[in-house]
Order: structure tokens, then C-alpha cells, then sequence
């Protein structure tokens, strides 16, 4: 029987029946199929094998390896050792990896099978700060993930370390805010925080011991960790887990090993709609949409096209990942919001702190057992972040409509001020998405010597299309405000995106003005 409520520690929230699929790694000429008596063991292993190395309690483990069965386990088990695991971006150059290893003091560096030969940017970034330096992969032979020492770093001499069992409080996972406005900030999330995220997705969803997901999100990022990965092994749930998203893929594996939902961020769900509809359609029993803005647009073609409910939420890493979620049928469903706090009290507040009636525009803001307790070493970052009744500023403006659902216009500082009036860049972004030619758009503010800041949009045009900017401001004018057209428009090939997809609004700006020889924003 599962207890959710029982789960506080990653290690307790592993709660599948022992014979049951735990993880389906796709590949030829057969799948990994994991059940979760081997996902347990295998991760105890791996425990054990840290351990015999010295990563004890608080040790930071860096783990640049792509989605796999060796992430899964080393993260667990990096957590289970009471480790603080901190996943990175396997595609960084060896200057970022350099600036993360620095700044979680990395005390192991696990890298994929071949890297260290290599001199991969890792590998060096390792060695720069004398990080211990490790290959994991699944060897086939002896049927197990290996823990290929390669150099112990900092760990010699450090000697075997007993197997240790997590509590509540410890810090599981370290992530990196993205850094769009400022340095990125360390987030310490504990084994508390995140089972509550999970306890909060299963309920959300009804996730049960008979839901299967596509797991498609990278597992370096809260998306594809808490959503993708952990919701789903606290429900007993399973996941098809590829290297990396394939639209060409996608499909075949999702019928192919019987998922039945996944969640995406927007750029995936746009990708998945140019290609073909599979055909027969597989029984999808939702699809999520989270991490950056969905626009009505999208979210009428992919239930129109994939005959399933979608359901847009609302994340981000201090939060654990969820905080608000679109609820499933028969509930209201609403494109354009982000739903309803779900497992987390979410309030608007003024420039006072004061909470705002709903209809009115201020900061969202949350409070619940999900949100971390503050930035790591940044007491500065930590006394603007919360307010003095306890409440997370998200740093996003919103409101709340009459049935209580949230409604995003925009990052506060990404907010366009016209003359006093702001403009919001997220209503913009849908009303230009609607437009036939139009693939992507992103708005944003130009300096402007009337009004301090002026609009201006970049446009992804759809192959064989044309529009002129005069088109744009019409089509613009006859929707919205006429303060609201934009003074210039880009049109562009390609738009920059996080490694998660999401758009990045001001490097766009930059990228846009600096062709045009005008000064940064």
C-alpha cells in the first residue's frame, strides 16, 4: 500500500511494489526495464560504492550526465548517502562547468563512460578544483551501473565512509536560479521540500501506480526532476526515460512502452505539432505544460489534435518546481492561466506586502512546505526574497481572476513602462502567436527618449510566410490598445532558449538591438 503522507526523504518516497516497472530506458536492440526491486538495489549499491570513496553527509555530487538510467541512480543515491546531488547541464562548456563546480564545492564530478579519455570540459573543470572524477554507465556485462573511479581529487585519503540513511531536513539537490537578471543564486532544496512537491504533483494529476510518463524534460533541471522523475516513483507510476527528445522518436516510444501523459514546456509541445499525428492516437490521459508561457493558441491545437486535456502549471526552482496547476476535467480548465495553488498558498501582493482583491495586479507570492529556506550563502538575495510574513516574492506580476486562477503578465523587471503604462510582454507574446504566419514572437522593451521605454517584438515567421511590420502593428492595433503597438519590429531566424526552451526575453532584446548598433537596455 502507498503512503504518500508517509514520505519525507527521497529514499522513504520510493514506493513502487517491488515487481512493478519502475524505468524504461528505450534503446536497440532492447529497452532497459527496471523494476523497482532493481531500481532499490541498484541504488544501494551505487550508495555503498560512494560511500567506499568518502562522499558522506553534505557532500556535493555534480552529475553531467544526459537523462539515463545512471542519472536516475547516482541521483538517488547521491540523496540517500545524504549527499546534496547537483546535476548540470551535460552540454556546458568547460568555463561554465568550471563556475558550478567552484560554487557547490563539488566533491565528485560524475561523468558519462569515455569522457575522462576524452578530456572532456567537465573532466578539466574537475580537475581545476580537484573534484574526484568519475565515469557511471550501465554496464551491460555485469548488469549494473558502474562507478568508474578515475581520480579521487579532494576525497584521498578520505578513507571509506559508512552508509547513511537521509533525514527531512537535509538538503537533497542544489540548483542554479537561471540567471536572466543577475549572478546565478543557489537554491538548497531538502528531502522535505521536494516530497511535498511530489505529494502535490501526484495529487494534482490523481497520479497512480498505473500511470506511465514520457519523460522528455532534462533531469538537471526541476521540470523533468520533480514532474518527470520523482512524482512518479512516490506513486508507484513508472516513466519511459530517452537520452534526449526526439520528435521523430517521440511517438513510437510513447505507444510503443504505453505511456499514458507527459509534460513539456511549450517549444516541445510546438515541435510535437509540426510532425505527424500518430496514427492510431494513443489513449494520452493528459498532457502538462509548464516552465514558460503557453499560448492559447498551442493549448487549442494539442487538444484538438492529441483529444486530451492540458493542463498549463506554474514553477520554478525555490518552489521545488510546482506551485500552481490548471486541475483535471471535470474542473475548469483555462488557457492563458496557470491555474490554482495547488498544496501551496499563493497571494498578490502590492508594493507594501499587502494582499491585493482579486482582479488586481501585484506580486505573486507563496508560502507552503515546498519552498526552500533560502538562498545559499546570499543573506542579501534572502532579505529582499521573502517578505515579513513569510511569503516568497516569485518576482512575477499577476493576478487573480474570479474563480481564483492565476494569471502571469510578466517578470516584474521584464515589464515594458511606457510612459507609466505597463505593458505586459506575455499578452503581446499570445496575441502575435494567433497571427497564421507566425511561429514564435517575444516582446520587449527599446529605450525611448518620449516615453523612457518603448515596445518592440521579434518575430520567428513559419516557413513560406511573409508579414511587413506595418502587418504587425495592424494586426496588433485591431486587437489590443493602441499604447500597446509595437514601435518596432524584428524579424529573425532563430530565437535563443534556456536548455530547457524556454525563450530568453532579454537576451532577444540585446541580440536585436545590438544588430540595429543601439545601446544594451
Amino acid at each position: 500500500m502507498i503512503d504518500a503522507m508517509a514520505a519525507t526523504t527521497l529514499k522513504s518516497a520510493v514506493q513502487g511494489a517491488s515487481d512493478a516497472v519502475a524505468v524504461i530506458v528505450p534503446s536497440k536492440p532492447q529497452p532497459l526495464i527496471a523494476t523497482y526491486k532493481d531500481l532499490v538495489a541498484e541504488v544501494t549499491r551505487f550508495q555503498q560504492k560512494l560511500a567506499a570513496i568518502g562522499i558522506t553527509h553534505g557532500s556535493p555530487v555534480s552529475i553531467a550526465t544526459v537523462n539515463s538510467y545512471e542519472f536516475i541512480v547516482s541521483f538517488l543515491a547521491a540523496s540517500w548517502q545524504r549527499g546534496i546531488a547537483a546535476p548540470l547541464n551535460p552540454a556546458y562548456k568547460q568555463e561554465e562547468f568550471e563556475f558550478y563546480i567552484e560554487d557547490v564545492k563539488s566533491a565528485i564530478v560524475i561523468v558519462p563512460k569515455g569522457a575522462y579519455e576524452k578530456g572532456s570540459p567537465a573532466v578539466k573543470a574537475a580537475q581545476k578544483f580537484k573534484a574526484a572524477i568519475a565515469e557511471s554507465y550501465w554496464d551491460a556485462t555485469k548488469k549494473e551501473v558502474a562507478l568508474d573511479v578515475k581520480e579521487l581529487g579532494q576525497l584521498e585519503g578520505k578513507g571509506k565512509q559508512p552508509v547513511l540513511s537521509p533525514q527531512p531536513e537535509d538538503i537533497a539537490l542544489v540548483l542554479h536560479t537561471s540567471g536572466t537578471t543577475s549572478r546565478p543564486k543557489v537554491v538548497p532544496l531538502s528531502h522535505r521540500n521536494l516530497t511535498r512537491t511530489m505529494r502535490n504533483i501526484q495529487q494534482t494529476y490523481q497520479l497512480t501506480a498505473a500511470d506511465r510518463t514520457m519523460l522528455v524534460m532534462p533531469l538537471f533541471h526541476v521540470h523533468g526532476l520533480l514532474c518527470g522523475l520523482l512524482a512518479p516513483l512516490l506513486t508507484g507510476g513508472s516513466m519511459v526515460v530517452p537520452t534526449k527528445f526526439s520528435a521523430t522518436e517521440f511517438w513510437q516510444d510513447f505507444a510503443a512502452h504505453k505511456a499514458n501523459w507527459y509534460t513539456a514546456v511549450p517549444t516541445i509541445h510546438q515541435i510535437l505539432l509540426k510532425h505527424p499525428t500518430p496514427n492510431p492516437l494513443p489513449k494520452i490521459r493528459f498532457i502538462r505544460s509548464c516552465s514558460s508561457p503557453l499560448s492559447p493558441t498551442v493549448f487549442h491545437a494539442l487538444e484538438k489534435t492529441y483529444n486530451t486535456p492540458v493542463l498549463e502549471a506554474y514553477a520554478m526552482t525555490e518552489a521545488a518546481h510546482q506551485m500552481t496547476s490548471n486541475p483535471l476535467p471535470p474542473a475548469k480548465r483555462k488557457p492563458g492561466t496557470v491555474g490554482i495553488g495547488q498544496g501551496v498558498e499563493v497571494v498578490i501582493l502590492d508594493d507594501k506586502d499587502n494582499i491585493v482583491p482579486d482582479g488586481t495586479e501585484g506580486e505573486i507570492s507563496i508560502k507552503g512546505e515546498n519552498v526552500t529556506s533560502g538562498y545559499l550563502n546570499n543573506p542579501e538575495a534572502n532579505k529582499t526574497a521573502f517578505t515579513k510574513s513569510g511569503y516568497f516574492r516569485t518576482g512575477d506580476q499577476g493576478k487573480k481572476d474570479e474563480d481564483g486562477y492565476i494569471v502571469i503578465t510578466g517578470r516584474i523587471k521584464e515589464l515594458i513602462n511606457k510612459g507609466g503604462e505597463k505593458i505586459s510582454p506575455i499578452e503581446l507574446d499570445n496575441v502575435l502567436t494567433r497571427n497564421p504566419a507566425v511561429s514564435e514572437a517575444v516582446s520587449f522593451a527599446i529605450p525611448d527618449e518620449m516615453y523612457g521605454q518603448e515596445v518592440a517584438v521579434a518575430i520567428v515567421l513559419k516557413p513560406g510566410q511573409k508579414l511587413s511590420q506595418e502587418d504587425v502593428k495592424k494586426w496588433v492595433g485591431d486587437k489590443l490598445a493602441k499604447f500597446k503597438i509595437p514601435k518596432k519590429v524584428y524579424f529573425t531566424d532563430v530565437m535563443p532558449k534556456t536548455a530547457t526552451g524556454k525563450i530568453q526575453r532579454r537576451i532577444v532584446a540585446e541580440e536585436m538591438l545590438k544588430k540595429e548598433g543601439r545601446s544594451k537596455l
